[in-house]
């Protein structure tokens, strides 16, 4: 699978594939759309001194930074996160965010990266990592240990398998109650498949570029 790095309108990095016409990120920018679903409509939301988050999607590890970034001004997060297809060292290489987010941060990026596959580690005394190198589908969560699930996966249209209600049940299972999943996604069939397995669905208003993106509580 071909992998390009693009520039978004922010100035920040993202990933092109061609064959599936899909980016990692919003083309409108990659920093401000991470922010808005996974910062202010993610953690922000959470007021617990201790964070336990389970991203789908390490991708960059864009995600990631930004909490660990966060975590080093307010809360202790323990962050878990799946890939099915790590990028390669080459693209990661490449990527520019802590030009933008602080240079400071570069060597806490580096270390997510470089750390080892399926053993939990900590990157700073407020932020501990744990890449699970597997298909989402294969993999079961543990059930109410979530505070938030960061759910990024390739939208339905490119990924459907990712958004089915199987994996949306898995989901639910793995959050605490009265926790909740972000996206970015806002499509009508999905917010139907989320009530479906037990979630309420609350809309908001997305990140530039995006009318809504959704919450989802338990």
């Amino acid at each position: 699978m071909k992998r390009e790095i693009i520039i978004t309108e922010d100035g920040s990095s993202s990933i092109f594939i061609p064959e599936m016409d899909e980016t990692y990120h919003s083309t409108h920018g990659s920093i401000q759309e991470a922010e808005h679903v996974f910062l202010k409509n993610g953690i922000q939301r959470s007021e617990g001194k201790e964070l336990s988050i389970f991203e789908v999607g390490f991708g960059t590890g864009l995600n990631a930074l930004i909490s660990l970034i966060h975590s080093s001004e307010r809360q202790k997060i323990n962050y878990h996160s799946i890939e099915a297809f790590p990028v390669e060292e080459e693209l990661i290489q490449q990527i520019n965010y802590c030009s933008i987010l602080g240079k400071e941060y570069q060597v806490y990026f580096d270390k997510m990266h470089t750390t080892e596959w399926g053993r939990e580690q900590e990157i700073t005394p407020s932020f501990s990592l744990l890449k699970i190198h597997e298909k989402l589908q294969d993999y079961t969560l543990i059930h109410n240990s979530y505070d938030i699930i960061f759910f990024d996966a390739f939208g339905p249209n490119a990924q459907a398998e990712m958004w089915s209600e199987a994996i949306l049940e898995e989901m639910f299972k793995g959050l605490k109650q009265g926790a909740f999943l972000t996206t970015y996604c806002a499509q009508g069939q999905f917010k139907r498949d989320l009530k479906a397995v037990g979630f309420k669905v609350e809309a908001v208003p997305g990140p530039p570029g995006k009318r809504e993106m959704t919450l989802a509580w338990k």
